[in-house]
């Protein structure tokens, strides 16, 4: 956009900025005030001009953007123009604009909605991974069995020599676990407590370590002890250790019941909510602004490094922005799309959803109320609860304007789905 800034306003504009400085300004062998426009114009002319310059950049940018109707992303370049005095000043402002859009129909769209409920099966099966969880364990006199834990000392060597990392005293380790590499859990199956073995096995070829993928290896291996798993009984002392102090185990099976439910229906949500802005994105391909990808790309790198550094990890570590740039790419394009469905639809915040939510997220808390009233304190508290229900309530929307198929499926489907590549690739099996 090029904007041409007449002589005469420009003239006006630094006139009166020789005179505001003329007034205050302290020069040798002037009285303060006294000072001669004459003078002053020499002394602070250049100065004067780029000031004046900047102002009216700034104002003469926003009266042009609003008469032409323009809606930029991000600041502009300014590049000024070469006039001589008496054209006045120009200049070259270069930016992107916000994309116009209409939104599309979003009745070809089909979102799948699990069916699922928390059956007995499933309740059984979450109540034995938590007695898994408390597992002791009591050291034994014989041989080892898959499912043991054993205490080892090891050295590992590769063409005799020892290598980094290879050694190690006093390591628990359950037999069955994966947690080695193939063939040396295996090979401790029937050891007794003071029994040493020679392992021969084979590192990975897509091991972590570069320098012993795909490397055979000798393990000398010292068995300390053997101890058997001790897994607790589901009884009133087992209840009490995950808070239920009253009711029992009933009390505690129709607790865990209640927790798998309301993260059953949070899952779900989530499944529901990516599927709708999926549909959202498929529908309207809109082109976004590079200046907003940008910014948006170095509040994720910046977040993730935060995140790294309260973790414990180290926040200084390279993370280049491009990876953060798809991620971002969506999330602008996103927010485009759903200001304009809450905008052409007239979609306002649900102040009972907002307040629900509030009471949900309080509920975690020992002090549910001292929560909600901070949200309620200061309006600014419930600004991120608000963002979020309203893109509830898009979802909702589009659930409306998209074929919803009810699709059945089980708990552990819902809470425990594959990973996309390996979902597609069972589905071409």
């Amino acid at each position: 956009m090029t904007v041409e800034l007449p002589a005469e306003r420009v003239t006006e504009a630094m006139e009166k900025r020789l005179r505001e400085i003329a007034r205050n300004a302290r020069l040798d062998g002037f009285r303060p005030g006294k000072v001669p426009l004459s003078v002053v114009r020499k002394r602070f002319g250049g100065q004067v001009q780029q000031e004046v310059f900047g102002d009216l950049v700034q104002s003469s940018y926003f009266e042009a953007i609003s008469s032409e109707n323009l809606n930029p992303a991000g600041e502009p370049t300014i590049e000024p123009l070469e006039k001589a005095p008496e054209e006045g000043m120009g200049y070259v402002a270069v930016f992107e604009v916000m994309p116009e859009f209409e939104l599309a129909e979003l009745s070809g769209a089909v979102i799948r909605r699990p069916v699922v409920e928390v059956t007995d099966a499933d309740v059984e099966r979450m109540v034995e991974k938590l007695r898994k969880q408390r597992t002791t364990w009591n050291q034994v006199e014989r041989e080892a069995r898959g499912g043991d834990q054993v205490d080892i000392d090891f050295k590992g060597y590769i063409d005799d020599e020892p290598f980094d990392g290879g050694t190690a005293e006093g390591v628990p380790l359950v037999l069955g676990s994966g947690s080695m590499i193939p063939g040396f859990e295996e090979g401790l199956i029937g050891a007794k407590a003071g029994e040493e073995r020679t392992l021969e096995v084979t590192f990975p070829e897509d091991y972590r370590v570069d320098s012993l993928a795909g490397k055979q290896a000798r393990f000398e291996v010292r068995v300390n002890s053997v101890s058997e798993p001790v897994v607790p009984e589901v009884d009133e002392e087992f209840a009490r250790a995950y808070g239920v102090t009253e009711g029992g185990v009933e009390a505690f099976l129709q607790e865990i019941r209640s927790n798998m439910e309301r993260e059953l229906a949070d899952k779900i949500h989530s499944q529901l909510k990516e599927q709708a802005m999926d549909a959202l994105l498929a529908a309207n391909p809109i082109e976004v602004p590079r200046t907003l990808v940008k910014q948006e790309a170095e509040a994720l790198q910046r977040q993730t490094r935060e995140n790294m550094a309260q973790g414990g990890q180290a926040s200084n570590l390279e993370l280049p922005l491009d990876l953060f740039e798809e991620q971002a790419r969506r999330r602008v394009a996103l927010g485009l799309i759903i200001g304009e469905v809450l905008r052409s639809n007239d979609i306002k915040v649900d102040r009972d959803r907002v307040r629900e939510k509030v009471e949900q997220f309080a509920q975690s808390y020992e002090s549910p109320q001292e929560v909600i009233d901070y949200y309620y304190a200061d309006p600014k508290n419930l600004g991120p609860v608000e963002n979020v229900v309203l893109e509830d309530q898009v979802v909702d929307w589009v659930m409306e304007q998209a074929k919803v198929e009810e699709q059945p499926a089980s708990f552990d489907e819902i809470m425990n789905p594959p990973p996309k590549g390996e979902e597609s690739a069972a589905a071409e099996t």
